[in-house]
């Protein structure tokens, strides 16, 4: 399975109701638009769509403060 641009910017901001315009580069976490609760919300939705598995190491700012980086996260673990 694979993780579309278009999938995860709809559930950042129908789900996780993220305000304003969300882009690729926008910071999810260190900007304070998301909190540890979507971060698990967050988690779940990439492991159903993308088919993977987030390690607990894996839950870095690295890897998930922005959309870009959850793609290239996912992608990696193809």
């Amino acid at each position: 399975m694979t993780l579309t641009e278009t999938q995860l910017l709809s559930f950042l901001k129908d789900t996780l109701n993220v305000d304003g315009d969300v882009s690729l580069e926008s910071e999810l976490f260190s900007s304070g638009a998301l909190d540890s609760v979507a971060m698990l919300q967050l988690i779940t939705f990439v492991e159903e769509t993308a088919g993977v598995r987030v390690r607990p190491e894996d839950v870095t700012l690295e890897n998930f403060d922005s959309a870009q980086r959850i793609l290239r996260f996912a992608e990696s673990q193809q």
